[in-house]
């Protein structure tokens, strides 16, 4: 294995693992406002790459409207989702809500195989330029590059919105504690439907990047799967440890495919390899790289 071809793998990892970064912060967003994990979050990230390839390939839209309309649409998707099916959750047990999610993705994923069908569905126009960029010696598609600027710009936009704007406060000050924020005047209420929000759509624009990329199809739910470790290795309520965890998975995975084919001749490492890492990296940092460890006193 040639040292070229690593790092055609890393940066190609990089990218997908960018692209992890961006949704795994859809997972955090909603766990650090309301406890629950979203395991309908690969479902929302299939629905954003439906809607905008809609928009884009079957009504011809330009992509900077049919994007601008696919974040609408999320919003719109998540507000109906936060008010009618888990609003009147609240106060239930974790598992519950859980398991309302669970039948979330099952119901976004049949939508989606009735309106579009089950087959590979391409992107026409391509959403950025196919040429190729030199990088380090290695020729690198910029649709790629594009794709790992615009999920970078998002991590960072959503970090200072968390650090500094009054929603962003008021969304950590909900995270730590529900009853102090109410105190304070904070509508806990309107903070759940915010998280939602924005987790919508991050995943709705990581679906559309993903997509142009490998083009879509009613399977790509499984993105949010291998989504998920990466949120678990970095800490489920930590945004750093959301960016991190993906790039690493991303990394990794990509490493260990391109590894397991030279060498092993091994062909769906790459699916397997996500979770494999976890387990290694949780028996060591239970609670993620960055997670905060619960510590009870009695």
């Amino acid at each position: 294995m040639t040292t070229q071809y690593l790092l055609q793998l890393v940066i190609s990892g990089l990218v997908i693992g960018s692209i992890y970064s961006a949704v795994a912060l859809g997972f955090v967003i909603i766990y650090k406002a309301t406890r629950v994990v979203n395991f309908a979050q690969g479902e929302l990230l299939m629905v954003g790459a439906y809607v905008c390839y809609a928009f884009l390939v079957q009504m011809h839209v330009p992509f900077g409207v049919a994007l601008l309309l696919t974040i609408l649409f999320s919003m719109v998707l998540a507000m109906i989702i936060e008010r009618l099916i888990l609003r009147p959750m609240i106060g239930e047990p974790i598992i519950s809500i859980i398991m309302v999610t669970i039948g979330l993705s099952l119901v976004l994923r049949s939508a989606v195989s009735v309106v579009w069908g089950t087959d590979i569905l391409v992107y026409e126009p391509k959403l950025f330029p196919q040429a190729m960029l030199m990088v380090l010696g290695v020729p690198v598609s910029l649709e790629f590059v594009w794709c790992f600027v615009l999920s970078v710009f998002l991590l960072a936009v959503f970090s200072v919105f968390f650090k500094y704007s009054n929603a962003g406060v008021a969304m950590r000050a909900t995270a730590f504690n529900q009853q102090v924020a109410q105190s304070m005047g904070i509508s806990v209420k309107k903070i759940f439907a915010l998280s939602w929000i924005i987790s919508a759509v991050v995943s709705g624009i990581g679906g559309v990047l993903i997509g142009n990329i490998n083009g879509i199809n009613n399977t790509l739910y499984h993105f949010g799967l291998k989504v998920f470790p990466a949120t678990i290795l970095g800490g489920l309520d930590s945004i750093l440890g959301a960016a991190l965890g993906g790039v690493i998975i991303g990394v990794l995975e990509n490493l260990f495919d391109g590894l397991c084919s030279t060498y092993f001749d091994l062909a769906g490492v790459k699916e397997v390899a996500p979770y494999v890492i976890l387990v290694v990296i949780l028996m060591i940092k239970p609670y993620g790289l960055f997670g905060t460890k619960e510590i009870e006193r009695v």
